[in-house]
């Protein structure tokens, strides 16, 4: 079984100065030459980096619940140091003396919420999204070259002034399921997703375009479909081996203890039946994807690569679990959170 459903053996990371808490031997590997290499600095300097990323995401959601109406999102920067976008100077004080880097924006949470809607309140057009960029301080209109009939929406995206920004880029935006192999049913390919349970009963968490279009799969039968509007299901394993872990397609895996929020910025790594594990970085969250089929509201947008076949994988960083696979388009891939799931469906991670 491909992604948390594989049986394997945990690859411990040998304990000393190079080790970095809660990353497996393969996932830390990746992880770390993936950064090294994209940001053209050292591997000790990307564990560094890895190591202050944890302790950074905690303290950028703690300063902005805090903050409250005065915050307007925020950011791990290049770093991996939080950053809160504040409205006020004694906004900015306040987050410096809670630990986090401030950064002066004018345009509040509200007011790009306000813009979000307005664009989504508009006839949806397949291959465009629309999603917050907190390091712009503004929601970003994403126009894929097979997207049709854009003209009321780009319109609509010129009167709302630097609030939104329009992105053009090549291909289309669609599911990533394939025909095929890993976990299979009626023809069609997915990746299994995260191990839960719930009443000692075993599921998979799994995508929702998934479960939708098969109701048998070789793990066992699906339990449930959201898709559109979300992309999150559920398949009933009956194989009887549901680990907490996520296989890294090289005979380890790494162990899955939490699930957490996604935050721009912050490393993830990814697992599906395709591409196997792959690595970057969170670019954009609460993004609408328009596909085809339908609409998908709260996303997750990565540069991490996914292809057909890597729909319903895993999401993660370190061991922390934070979505499901649901497609790409235009260079970006992009995923449903993983904890909108659980609570959905009333289970927890195994």
């Amino acid at each position: 079984m491909a992604a948390a459903a594989v049986i394997g053996f945990l690859t411990p990371v040998s304990a000393g100065a190079t080790a970095i808490d809660g990353y497996s031997a393969a996932v830390q590997r990746e992880a770390v030459a993936s950064l090294a290499a994209e940001a053209g600095i050292s591997e000790s300097a990307a564990v560094a980096l890895l190591r202050t990323q944890a302790a950074s995401v905690d303290t950028l959601q703690r300063v902005t619940a805090s903050l409250g109406s005065r915050a307007a999102d925020g950011y791990l920067d290049a770093a991996a140091k939080p950053v809160v976008n504040v409205l006020d100077q004694a906004a900015a004080e306040q987050a410096v003396r809670a630990g986090a880097q401030a950064r002066l924006v004018k345009h509040s949470s509200a007011a790009l919420a306000s813009a979000q809607d307005a664009l989504q309140a508009l006839p949806a057009v397949a291959h465009t999204s629309i999603g917050l960029d907190p390091k712009a301080n503004q929601v970003v209109l994403t126009v894929a070259g097979a997207a049709k009939g854009t003209e009321a929406l780009l319109k609509a995206a010129g009167s709302l002034g630097d609030r939104v920004r329009v992105e053009r880029v090549a291909g289309e935006m669609h599911t990533a399921i394939y025909n095929g192999e890993a976990i299979t049913g009626g023809g069609t390919r997915c990746s299994a997703g995260f191990n839960t349970n719930r009443g000692g009963q075993n599921y998979l968490i799994d995508a929702g375009h998934c479960t939708r279009a098969v109701s048998q799969w070789n793990v066992g039968p699906s339990q449930g479909a959201s898709f559109p509007t979300n992309d999150y299901g559920l398949i009933r394993n009956t194989t009887g081996s549901a680990p907490g872990a996520v296989t890294l397609w090289n005979g380890s895996t790494q162990r899955i203890t939490s699930a957490g929020t996604a935050t721009v910025g912050q490393r993830i790594s990814k697992s599906g039946s395709t591409t196997h594990l792959t690595s970057g970085s969170v670019q954009r969250t609460n993004v609408t994807v328009n596909y085809a089929e339908g609409s998908v509201y709260q996303l997750i947008q990565t540069n991490a690569l996914v292809n057909p076949g890597d729909s319903g994988g895993c999401l993660f960083a370190g061991s922390v679990g934070l979505g499901i696979t649901s497609g790409m388009g235009g260079g970006s891939s992009y995923f449903q959170p993983v904890g909108e799931a659980l609570s959905a469906y009333g289970v927890t991670l195994n």
